[in-house]
């Protein structure tokens, strides 16, 4: 069975969600709640192969319950569903290492299978889009606010994490020392809100858009 977790503020959406995921036959309902606040601290716990996370919500959002609980358990895949079509948000959920991005408007059969699928471990991010967003990494235009904290060498010590370098190979690349990139690297980390070495590999692969 695949456990599942669902973050909607409103009730009516939890329980249709509830009701279709469950007549699927293997998929189990752990858990819902309609706060950002309450799902970061009850997420971990209970340990769902998938949080669904709704992208707007009073006390919060669910890109960054999706980083939070990642950053407690990277093993916990985060949907973020939403009514909007944003860049910017779509940008923070790759960034969040949110394994899936799609619209309120999915069909039900069609959403059953996106959960079945990033708890398979595959990305439903769209390469086109991941992309979009190395490119924009790389030019340093229309960044968003964690990105702008960045310094050029930092920018291209992120490109590299992106492209799946590890810090010998990006020394390598760079002409520095080993050290010195791991020193970056952590740099990086600090400043996008991350903790982990863990979470730059899942950083890695939502921007390619590769399995995880």
């Amino acid at each position: 069975m695949i456990r599942v977790f669902l973050l909607d503020d409103h009730e009516v959406v939890r329980r249709g969600l509830a009701d279709l995921l469950t007549s699927s036959g293997d998929i189990e309902v752990v858990g819902e709640s309609g706060s950002a606040v309450a799902a970061a601290a009850r997420i971990p716990a209970l340990r769902p192969d998938v949080a669904i996370l709704d992208a707007r919500l009073p006390d919060g959002n669910g890109i960054d319950v999706c980083r939070d609980v990642r950053a407690v358990d990277p093993t916990i895949k985060g949907l973020i569903l939403t009514s909007y079509e944003d860049d910017e948000a779509l940008f923070a959920a790759i960034m969040a290492g949110a394994a899936g991005y799609v619209l309120k408007q999915i069909r039900g059969t069609d959403l059953v299978d996106a959960v079945r699928r990033v708890a398979g471990g595959q990305s439903l991010l769209d390469p086109a889009v991941t992309q979009r967003v190395l490119e924009r990494i790389r030019s340093g235009v229309e960044q968003p606010r964690e990105l702008k904290a960045l310094t050029e060498q930092e920018r291209r010590i992120l490109e590299y994490v992106a492209e799946g370098l590890t810090n010998r190979e990006i020394a390598t690349r760079m002409f520095l020392a080993e050290k010195t990139v791991k020193n970056y690297v952590s740099s990086v980390l600090a400043k996008l809100g991350l903790e982990r070495r863990t979470q730059a590999a899942v950083l890695a692969t939502r921007l390619l858009g590769q399995r995880h």
